[in-house]
C-alpha cells in the first residue's frame, strides 16, 4: 500500500510501464475521451480566449497522426466526436472540422522531433502571453514553481508572429529539446506530456507559475529557492506521472458534471 505521494507515484508508474495497449480502437477512445476533457478543462479556468489555442495527441496505431480540436470550436463544449485527426503532411484524415494551420505548424513539428511526446497544449492564456514578453526565464519562487525546474525552454524565433511556418515550427521543437514546456516569446507557453492529462496539467501550473512570478516581481523582490530544494521539488512534482495523477481531480469532476463531452 502507498503511505507516501512518492510511493503513490511509484506504484502508479509501474503500473503504467506494465500496461502496453495491443487494443488501438480502445486506447484511441480513451486519448480522445482525456483531450475532450482536457480541453473543456481549459476552458473552465478561462485559459482559451477566442478561435487559437489547441491540444494534440498522438494517435496510437498511426503515430505519424495525431487528434485535435478543430479551429473555431468552443473549449468548453468540446466533445469526442469533434475531434479530428491530422496526419504530419497536414491533411485532415478524420472528422469533419477545419484544421488550425498553426495548430500544424507548431505540434506537427513537436511530434516528428520527439516520438515520447504524446500529447502538447497551447492556448493564449492571459499571464503566459504576458510573462513571454519580459524573455526571461521562470524562477524557482514558490514550492509549485520547482515542478519546472531546469525544465523549461525559452524560444524567440517567430517571437509576436501568427505561427504558421513549419520553420518556425521546427525551431521551436528543436528550442524544446528535451524540456516538457516552453516559454515562446511574445506568444505563450507550449507544454507536452507523455498523456493528455499531464500536458494539460502542465500547462495550468506554468500558467500558475508565471502568475505567481509577475505578482511577486510587481510587490518587490522575490527570494528564490535553494538549488537542493528546487533539484527535489523536481524529482517530487516534476515527473510525468506526477503531472498525470495532478490532473484526475479535473477528469473526476467533469465526468460528475459534464458527461456529454464523453459523446
Amino acid at each position: 500500500m502507498a503511505n507516501t505521494i512518492d510511493d503513490k507515484l511509484a506504484e502508479l508508474e509501474q503500473e503504467q510501464a506494465q500496461s502496453t495497449p495491443t487494443d488501438f480502437a480502445a486506447e484511441r477512445l480513451h486519448r480522445k475521451q482525456r483531450l475532450a476533457c482536457g480541453l473543456r478543462t481549459m476552458g473552465r479556468l478561462h485559459l482559451a480566449e477566442g478561435v487559437p489555442g489547441h491540444v494534440t495527441v498522438r494517435d496510437p496505431e498511426f503515430t505519424d497522426r495525431f487528434w485535435v480540436n478543430p479551429f473555431g470550436t468552443n473549449f468548453k463544449l468540446m466533445t469526442v466526436s469533434d475531434l479530428i485527426c491530422v496526419s504530419h503532411e497536414g491533411e485532415v484524415v478524420e472528422g469533419d472540422g477545419p484544421l488550425n494551420a498553426a495548430a500544424f505548424a507548431i505540434h506537427g513539428q513537436i511530434h516528428q522531433a520527439r516520438p515520447d511526446v504524446i500529447a502538447a497544449a497551447h492556448s493564449h492564456s492571459m499571464y503566459g502571453k504576458t510573462f513571454s514578453t519580459l524573455g526571461k526565464p521562470l524562477k524557482m519562487i514558490t514550492q509549485d514553481s520547482t515542478m519546472f525546474y531546469n525544465d523549461v525552454a525559452l524560444c524567440n524565433d517567430g517571437s509576436g508572429a501568427v505561427v504558421l511556418s513549419e520553420e518556425v515550427g521546427r525551431a521551436m521543437a528543436t528550442a524544446l529539446g528535451d524540456k516538457k514546456a516552453m516559454i515562446h516569446q511574445n506568444h505563450g507557453l507550449i507544454t507536452t506530456g507523455g498523456s493528455v492529462d499531464a500536458a494539460v496539467w502542465w500547462f495550468i501550473a506554468l500558467e500558475r507559475a508565471c502568475q505567481s512570478q509577475l505578482l511577486a516581481e510587481s510587490a518587490g523582490t522575490p527570494i528564490e529557492i535553494p538549488e537542493a530544494y528546487c533539484i527535489d521539488g523536481h524529482k517530487s512534482q516534476g515527473s510525468d506521472i506526477a503531472g498525470w495523477f495532478q490532473f484526475q481531480p479535473f477528469w473526476d469532476e467533469l465526468v460528475a458534471r459534464e458527461p456529454e463531452f464523453l459523446d
